[in-house]
């Protein structure tokens, strides 16, 4: 679950637990009231060990103006027939608050997890944003669906099927993505782009705006109102006693991603290619312990933004303003005291 403020840059995170705390249905509804009462615009939810829609519907019911959305739900393992629908009911719902974030997942996820044939994912998601987007102006519309793809050919509605028109129709739709292709598909189709949490900085402002703004040079669309959202890896706590034990997870995060092929784009940027590839053999070899010793504190803090709770807000906005429109970010709530800590926290990055 993740929460999203309208800072100049961005989002916020609502890790309101602690960070191996499991998930807590029962809390649900309290935790989104209270994001809603300090100062968030938005909660957002990833589809990892629950169902985002499952948990948005029980947000939108709970609140009243906060944002909700998929950060992000994973499009190939659904018919775009499903994730419309999906998204249109929660649109109803939340009466209009509601934004779609898809994302592509990688290979062996979508094979192996999910049992889907794999294909190119830059022409598969803007296809299936296509596809979306033509089944939500059917229905808003009382007509057919006309869509014919690569992928997928969509031409049948009938009356019992056909939710109908809604009031707030023009439901944003962001992808998350890492490499060029992808940022520059969310410029032709999307509302929004959703970088991975290694994408720094630099990154961002190098490489993924100018794929975006290739993107909609294309379509002849226009970038008003698109989102940055991104969702930075952040080591925060306390005091530094307690800080040291958040750098050390945050280290083996780094090293984790770094090991990963489909994020090498946001290591090789900075020069970090043959750390990737060395990381990714160690990964292949299971030798998950010793990676996080290659993560030295320069390139930790290339990719962590590390602080006490005193500044990690100044951090934050140091890092991120003018570069991203939304940035996730929060602690965890175990006390009034905490919430008041994360309601100065969010007020100050709403003015960052």
């Amino acid at each position: 679950m993740q929460l999203e403020t309208l800072l100049p840059l961005g989002k916020v995170d609502p890790g309101l637990r602690e960070p191996a705390a499991p998930f807590d249905f029962s809390r649900l509804v309290a935790d989104a009231q209270l994001l809603e009462s300090l100062g968030y615009s938005a909660l957002m939810f990833e589809e990892t060990k629950q169902d985002p829609f499952i948990c948005l519907g029980i947000a939108a019911q709970a609140t009243k103006t906060l944002g909700l959305g998929t950060a992000v739900a994973i499009a190939f393992a659904r018919s775009p027939a499903v994730t419309a629908l999906s998204a249109w009911t929660l649109q109803k719902l939340s009466g209009g608050r509601f934004t779609l974030g898809l994302g592509t997942q990688v290979k062996a996820h979508i094979e192996r997890r999910f049992g889907a044939q794999w294909h190119p994912p830059g022409p598969w998601m803007r296809e299936y944003v296509q596809a979306v987007r033509a089944i939500w102006k059917a229905w808003q519309h009382g007509e057919q669906p006309a869509f014919v793809g690569r992928h997928y050919t969509i031409n049948l509605s009938v009356p019992l099927f056909d939710p109908g028109p809604l009031e707030h129709p023009d439901i944003p739709i962001h992808l998350a993505a890492v490499n060029p292709y992808l940022c520059q598909v969310a410029g032709e189709v999307a509302d929004g782009l959703r970088p991975h949490p290694v994408c720094t900085p630099h990154y961002i402002n190098t490489v993924m705006w100018p794929a975006v703004r290739a993107g909609a040079a294309l379509s002849g669309r226009s970038l008003d109102g698109c989102a940055m959202s991104i969702k930075p890896l952040v080591a925060t706590a306390p005091n530094t006693t307690a800080l040291a034990e958040r750098v050390r997870d945050v280290r083996a995060r780094v090293a984790f991603y770094a090991s990963t092929p489909a994020y090498r784009a946001a290591f090789a940027a900075h020069g970090l290619g043959a750390l990737a590839d060395e990381l990714k053999l160690l990964a292949r070899a299971q030798r998950w312990e010793e990676m996080p010793q290659y993560i030295n504190d320069e390139v930790l803090n290339l990719y962590a933004t590390i602080g006490t709770y005193d500044d990690i807000a100044d951090k934050l906005a140091a890092r991120y303003g003018g570069i991203v429109t939304h940035a996730e970010f929060s602690i965890p709530v175990n006390s009034p005291a905490d919430a008041e800590i994360l309601r100065g926290m969010v007020a100050q990055l709403r003015v960052a």
